[in-house]
């Protein structure tokens, strides 16, 4: 399968716990879309104290995963967002 493009995409995003609005990690994301997913090799800056809660209010936003061979967040939908 294919893997994520070598090449990383130069809008930077910056990702929110939606409950209590803590600045989780800036993410370098490609296209227009949705987040269903976060590849870990993507992530500029990292504020979580533990992988996929949120270190404020503790609730979990996403899943450690393989997509496509590369070690990825999967996103619970609602749960976070982005700016």
């Amino acid at each position: 399968m294919a893997k994520p493009n070598k090449k990383l995409p130069t809008q930077t995003v910056e990702i929110f716990c939606a409950k209590c609005r803590t600045l989780l990690f800036k993410y370098r994301k490609g296209g227009k879309g949705a987040l269903v997913k976060c590849f870990k090799e993507r992530i500029t800056e990292d504020y979580m104290t533990t992988p996929c809660y949120c270190p404020q209010c503790g609730s979990e936003f996403a899943r450690d995963t393989l997509v496509r061979g590369t070690p990825s967040f999967k996103m619970i939908g609602g749960k976070v967002v982005m700016k």
